[in-house]
């Protein structure tokens, strides 16, 4: 008798869509974030550098970017399908001219089969979506865009400084899937002030919104952000690596089984941080979260019965 499928794996999800095994590649262009503009600091949890641990300059062109990475990716892994992933900051921040001609530019460089948009939920609106919507009917380019939700507990929204609240990110969602895009939600299961509550009310929305992958983060908190200052003032505490296993099961538990899981850890160069994952490196952790879940029986969807009139099923 086969294992039973303990979640839903984003390379899976990408096999079925493009017949085989799909690589992301890095995009990083000259792009900022409106938490950042005018003096801001971001994010109480984001770096200067932002989230492009991975990515090269700016300054090198989108193309020659693409064809830096996806020649390391090709030998290693006998790779022929790309993702390219503008990955850092905002992207939809940039004016619309610029934003076009660098989607554009990566869209026309060999075995891209698909456009990753990394962006803020109240960065995104119809113009932006009407470029992509070219540029797809134009190349027969798949688009994703990733968007950054982190919790829907709002007080936490707040505390984060992210500048928006759940209402940007259902709307953000709302617009995008009706282009037929798909969608990819980035959460943190661990962030100060939140619970198991938070956990499983967030999967809850994302299932009900139907986005298409989840991106799921343990905090890591990044050198020369506020998030840093607090964690060295002593003024934050973080929840045990165990309470973190407990929320991450919870959460796929609860989570729709037809939305892909792209990762269960977050991951940084161990220089750039001054916590992350408890010390531990995050397949080690993965590994021992699935073995985890066999202990308890626990599977994505196991508890997936809440929506359309559950109470008229009892």
């Amino acid at each position: 008798m086969s294992e039973k499928k303990l979640y839903f794996p984003y390379s899976e999800y990408l096999k079925k869509i493009y017949g085989e095994k799909v690589y992301k590649l890095p995009v990083n262009i000259p792009v900022t974030c409106p938490n950042r503009v005018n003096g801001g600091r971001g994010c109480t949890f984001c770096a200067e550098a932002g989230t492009g641990f991975e990515a090269l300059s700016p300054a090198v062109p989108v193309r020659e970017q693409l064809r830096q990475t996806r020649e390391k990716i090709e030998k290693k892994y006998n790779a022929h399908k790309f993702i390219a992933y503008f990955q850092n900051y905002t992207n939809t921040f940039l004016p619309l001219e610029d934003f076009s001609a660098y989607v554009e530019e990566a869209a026309v460089e060999r075995d891209i089969v698909e456009i990753d948009i990394s962006t803020r939920p109240d960065c995104v609106s119809g113009e932006y979506l009407e470029v992509l919507d070219r540029l797809r009917a134009k190349r027969g380019t798949g688009i994703c865009l990733e968007l950054g939700l982190q919790t829907v507990n709002y007080h936490t929204l707040k505390r984060m400084n992210r500048g928006h609240s759940l209402a940007e990110f259902i709307d953000a969602v709302l617009q995008t899937k009706a282009y037929g895009f798909q969608v990819c939600a980035h959460v943190i299961l661990n962030y100060p002030g939140d619970g198991m509550e938070d956990a499983v009310e967030t999967a809850r929305i994302l299932s009900a919104l139907r986005v298409d992958m989840v991106k799921i983060h343990s905090l890591y908190i990044a050198k020369n952000t506020v998030l840093c200052e607090a964690y060295e003032n002593g003024t934050i505490s973080l929840c045990s690596k165990e309470e973190y296993m407990d929320r991450l099961i919870a959460f796929l538990c609860w989570l729709s089984p037809d939305i892909a899981v792209e990762r269960l850890f977050g991951r940084v160069p161990e220089r750039d941080a001054v916590f992350c994952n408890w010390g531990t490196s995050w397949w080690k952790l993965r590994d021992e979260a699935e073995n985890e879940m066999r202990k308890r029986d626990a599977w994505q969807g196991k508890y997936f019965h809440y929506l359309g009139g559950a109470a008229l099923k009892k």
